[in-house]
């Protein structure tokens, strides 16, 4: 049988909200090249870590229209692996502590993570996120 949900805005709203609880204060946004994991409970692999992000203390405001935008987040600084210049390809946001939330993609315009700029990021670079949503659609 299909499956047809349809949700409330409230029930939507209450969804994305938990994301904020769940990541907490200072919640981290690693960027990695390489195949996106399955699935945050997936183990990191062969992709390489290009920069780390620490999200405000103060994760979101309330969701609204089951959108849940982020607050500004702390520019970051291009690690080691990203060498003279590797394409970001996917993101991994974890907890301060370290604990997998939510994987996504990550572009410069229309992605769930975009950066300023380029998805290209080199050793020493700044990384810098334009915008960051999280979106309820259904």
């Amino acid at each position: 049988m299909a499956s047809n949900l349809k949700y409330s805005a409230a029930l939507k709203n209450a969804q994305q909200n938990a994301i904020t609880t769940a990541a907490g204060a200072s919640a981290l946004l690693l960027i990695y090249s390489g195949t996106q994991a399955t699935n945050p409970d997936t183990a990191i692999g062969a992709q390489v870590l290009l920069a780390t992000l620490t999200c405000n203390a103060t994760f979101a405001p309330g969701a609204a229209a089951g959108v849940l935008t982020l607050n500004a987040i702390t520019n970051g600084t291009g690690t080691a692996g990203a060498g003279a210049g590797t394409a970001a390809t996917w993101y991994r946001l974890t907890t301060a502590g370290g604990t997998a939330l939510i994987d996504g993609s990550i572009g410069t315009s229309g992605s769930d993570l975009n950066l300023t700029g380029t998805t290209s990021i080199a050793t020493g670079q700044t990384v810098s996120v334009s915008s960051a949503t999280y979106t309820n659609a259904n």
